[in-house]
């Protein structure tokens, strides 16, 4: 399950999953964000924040982390990836060439260094 919550008045998006992803935390966050990106036409950042990785529930919500990834990376300027999770750094190097968002990688209990970065591109 994924938490987030969006920094309106900072353009971010803070997710912190806490349990395996399911295909309806995609779609919840769709509802929240879509909104803003048609108003902003872009997201200044997504913030992740996990100790480590907590992978999916299922195929269907692997299916649905793709296609939310695919549908919204063009309009996410940069990710920050608060983690100390040696998974989760590899993931987001690998991403970083297939994606548009400048990937950045922060030590777990670094959220204001790493919000700040995600501002510092607007």
């Amino acid at each position: 399950m994924i938490h987030f919550e969006l920094l309106r008045e900072r353009n971010v998006l803070r997710i912190t999953p806490d349990g395996p992803l399911e295909q309806a935390d995609f779609e919840r966050i769709s509802n929240i964000v879509d909104p803003l990106i048609a108003s902003n036409k872009k997201l200044a950042g997504i913030l992740i924040q996990a100790r480590s990785f907590p992978g999916w529930a299922s195929f269907g919500a692997f299916l649905s982390h793709l296609k939310f990834v695919a549908d919204h990376h063009r309009q996410v300027e940069r990710i920050a990836v608060v983690t100390d999770s040696g998974l989760l750094k590899g993931a987001s190097r690998f991403a970083d060439h297939f994606v548009h968002p400048d990937i950045r990688q922060f030590a777990f209990g670094q959220e204001e260094r790493a919000l700040a970065w995600l501002e510092s591109g607007r």
